[in-house]
């Protein structure tokens, strides 16, 4: 086992921030029941608190998608952007397979598999991320982060509906 396999999610979102030389935080607040009650628990507003996507491209070929949590993915948009017809949500199983945390913690930090990373051009300021388990999150710079994860930086959202 390596040694970033024996940390928890949050130590190895940690690690992977620091070997990029990312300054961070990493918040832990325990349970939260949605997306708000998240954004209060970090201190933060719903736009701040940024939901990073798996999105399944074809078999084996996926992307980070960084969303904020006031908006939702714009299928026909990331469709233009990525030149293809057809993208759906990688499922929790495949999402946790590629990267090892599990819906509401992922992040592209420490992955386990380095996915190119989309970047919705509203993901600015200090945000917070997933950080690998639950109940916690990774306060960061996102123009850092974005520089740091290779992002490209593209509109591909729209305002979310009551269920954000």
């Amino acid at each position: 086992m390596s040694e970033d396999q024996q940390l928890t999610g949050a130590e190895r979102v940690a690690a992977a921030a620091r070997r990029l030389g990312l300054e961070h935080e990493v918040v832990r607040h325990g349970p939260a029941a949605s997306l708000a009650e998240a954004a209060v628990a970090r201190g933060v507003e719903p736009r701040q608190l940024v939901k990073t996507m798996v999105v399944r491209v074809s078999a084996g070929d996926h992307r980070f998608l960084l969303v904020p949590g006031d908006r939702q993915i714009s299928w026909p948009r990331l469709r233009a952007l990525l030149a293809v017809n057809r993208l759906t949500m990688a499922s929790a199983d495949e999402a946790f397979e590629v990267t090892g945390y599990r819906r509401g913690t992922i992040t592209p930090l420490g992955s386990r598999t380095a996915l190119p990373v989309i970047a919705d051009t509203r993901v600015r300021g200090r945000i917070s991320v997933g950080a690998g388990e639950p109940g916690a999150g990774l306060s960061v710079d996102a123009d850092d982060l974005v520089a740091a994860v290779g992002a490209q930086v593209a509109d591909v959202t729209e305002p979310a509906g009551d269920g954000a």
